[in-house]
């Protein structure tokens, strides 16, 4: 359940219906979900959480679906089911098959258990991976 109740189209402030016409234009749907919904009681907030989004997640030196995997990747770290579900969506939509999914899954299960176990083990980073090495 949402700590703030999610606005219809009829309660939201003018800023705030311009952000969800931008996207809705931007994603060619009228569908305007609960994430931006929940969002739009700060139309400051809204507008610049949609700009920023927009920017990091349009096509670049990554390729969109790459991007929306790694945000899966990520949410699934961070424990966001929402996320996960959303970005999820997004990335089939962008063409990730199902093998691509299996070893998205098969990848972040790797990553969670060498980070535990490194963690865990407190092991100090090897110089050659050092990003200040300098030789």
């Amino acid at each position: 359940m949402s700590t703030v109740p999610l606005l219809s189209d009829a309660q939201l402030s003018p800023e705030a219906a311009a952000v969800f016409d931008e996207i809705r234009t931007a994603r060619g749907t009228d569908y305007v979900n609960n994430f931006w919904r929940a969002l739009a009681h700060d139309p400051a907030l809204l507008r610049a959480t949609w700009g920023r989004l927009r920017e990091v997640m349009a096509p670049g030196a990554l390729d969109p679906l790459v991007k929306e995997m790694l945000y899966v990747a990520v949410s699934t770290a961070n424990g966001c089911s929402y996320c996960v579900h959303s970005h999820s969506a997004a990335a089939r939509a962008r063409g990730m098959t199902d093998a691509q999914y299996g070893e998205l899954l098969a990848v972040i299960g790797m990553a969670m258990q060498t980070n535990g176990l490194v963690t865990a083990l407190q092991v100090p980073v090897d110089d050659v991976f050092r990003a200040d090495k300098t030789d």
